[in-house]
Order: structure tokens, then C-alpha cells, then sequence
């Protein structure tokens, strides 16, 4: 299910749309698999018949959590976009974050081995909201993620400097989106003085 267009600003354009990496059913998965093994097994075995009720329980139990990931699977969303970094969950009830992309000021990912070959990982997003920092869990291609927020960063800086906004961000604002560009080293830090500098002065 993508992110719904309505929901979007004015001129604002989704870079990226993702579900939760597949790694996320592996459980539920597992739990399917070893409930119809045993069932296969109390059949061919012929054991007690409350024994076979017991793995025909089994398999709707697994079953019916393989129909809930799905269903969250399906309904959960992590959407960059020109303006914001969004996650959104839930099917009836909707929850979720909005993350200006200039109140970001950091943008790190996390995979252990077995993630790097699956491609899935962790991201954690460090704002100047209230919440502070963000930790997104089962996202796909994090450190291709992380680039692709890095890169709408840029957009979105040079976007509010060039003057193409209606209203000026304040000074603090402007100061946090100066020490974010740099971290990540898109100013040096001559430049970031110089910059301080003029804004401050």
C-alpha cells in the first residue's frame, strides 16, 4: 500500500516509498514451518489425537501471526520526501513521525553481517525535535537510504538559502541546519565560521 498522495504538501514530491524488509516475516515464518513439521509428523507417526489437535492449533496460531505481519507489513511506510522523513503504521488506527528534513541533524545506519547480506538494517536519525532521536528498525538498504536523505538535505538547504521559500527560517534554525551541513561535511569549517559569522552578526 503506497503513501497516499493526498496527505502530501504542496509541491512536495516523494523521493522514496518503502515497506519493511522481508527479514520482518522470518519469525512468523519459522513458526509456520516447524507447526505443519509437526503436524506431518504426529500424521505419519500416528499419535494421540489430542497430540494432532494440539499441531492443527499449532498451524491456525502460526498462521494467523503470518496474517498480521503481513497485514502490518503492507500497511507500515518509510517515505522520504522533498520536505520530510516520514513513518506511518497501522491499518485502521494510524500512527506514526514526521521529521522535517531540516531539523535532521544526523543520519546513521546499522547492519550486522547477516543484515548486510540480506540488505535490511537499522537507522537512526538524529533531529532538533522534540523526540531527539529516532531508531527505525527492518528498513531496506539503509546505507542506500541514508544517502538518499543526505542528498534531499542538500536539496532542501540549497532550496531554503536560494530564497526560493515564502518565509525565512530564524536563526536557530538556520544555525542547526549549518552545523548539520558540517558533520556531514558539506561545509568546511572555515566556511561554517564564516557562515556563523554573518548569521550571527
Amino acid at each position: 500500500m503506497p503513501y497516499p498522495r493526498k496527505l502530501l504538501n504542496d509541491e512536495e514530491t516523494v523521493v522514496l516509498d518503502l515497506h519493511p524488509h522481508w527479514w520482518y516475516f522470518v519469525e512468523a515464518v519459522v513458526a509456520l514451518v516447524a507447526s505443519i513439521a509437526f503436524a506431518v509428523v504426529a500424521l505419519v507417526a500416528d499419535w494421540p489425537s489430542a497430540v494432532k489437535w494440539v499441531a492443527i492449533a499449532l498451524i491456525v496460531a502460526s498462521a494467523g501471526w503470518m496474517l498480521v505481519r503481513y497485514t502490518r507489513w503492507r500497511t507500515t511506510n518509510f517515505v522520504v520526501t522533498s520536505d520530510r522523513v516520514i513513518f506511518r503504521h497501522g491499518l485502521f488506527a494510524k500512527a506514526g513521525i514526521e521529521i522535517p528534513l531540516e531539523r535532521i541533524n544526523s543520519v546513521h545506519f546499522n547492519q550486522s553481517f547477516i543484515e548486510r547480506i540480506l540488505g535490511a538494517g537499522d537507522l537512526m536519525i538524529e533531529s532538533g525535535s522534540e523526540q531527539g532521536q529516532q531508531r527505525f528498525t527492518d528498513v531496506r538498504n539503509p546505507d542506500t537510504v541514508t544517502n538518499t536523505i543526505h542528498k534531499q538535505m542538500d536539496v532542501n538547504e540549497d532550496r531554503m538559502y536560494g530564497g526560493r521559500r515564502d518565509t525565512a527560517p530564524d536563526a536557530a534554525t538556520q544555525l542547526e541546519k549549518l552545523e548539520g551541513m558540517l558533520q556531514r561535511g558539506t561545509l568546511s569549517p572555515e566556511e561554517f565560521a564564516a557562515q556563523k559569522r554573518k548569521l550571527l552578526g
